[in-house]
């Protein structure tokens, strides 16, 4: 095995694993992440959704190998307590989650869209939160707090 070298949550990080392992296996089993949630294991429900580059990517279904040389960022580096992301406090404002299982997996397809669009309206917001599974009902809050975030980031 030789190891896997790439950019995790903005720190340097090298693996040595299989290269085959998914993404989210070695995020949770040896580097310690717990926001990416295991949820389907087959690329369909986005709990264990995070950024790579520009985009929200399932990391169960993504091999290890395929983020060598690659920005990849967990909800762990989104923000912090201290210094919370503008997602993560419209979030809480808009009381826009119940369980949480799905939350890190949204708010990283929603951090990736604004990094995309930082003007997006309601029907860009639904498209990039469409493969996101949440059972608990708070769509409408979801999507408000993401349009919420984006005004707060624009208005820096």
């Amino acid at each position: 095995m030789s190891g896997i070298r790439f950019r995790l949550n903005g720190v340097e990080t090298e693996v040595d694993a299989d290269p085959d392992l998914s993404l989210l296996s070695v995020l949770r089993g040896r580097l310690g992440m717990i926001g990416p949630h295991f949820g389907c294991g087959a690329n369909e429900c986005g709990a264990c959704n995070v950024i790579i580059g520009d985009h929200a990517v399932a990391s169960c279904d993504t091999p290890l190998w395929s983020v060598a040389d690659k920005d990849v960022t967990t909800i762990e580096g989104l923000g912090s307590e201290q210094a919370p992301h503008p997602l993560q406090r419209a979030f809480i404002a808009e009381q826009a989650m119940q369980c949480g299982y799905c939350i890190p997996g949204i708010l990283m397809s929603a951090a990736a869209l604004l990094k995309r669009n930082p003007s997006p309206d309601s029907a860009d917001v639904k498209a990039a939160l469409d493969r996101n599974l949440c059972r608990c009902g708070s769509h409408n809050r979801i999507v408000r707090a993401v349009l919420r975030a984006a005004n707060e980031m624009a208005a820096r």
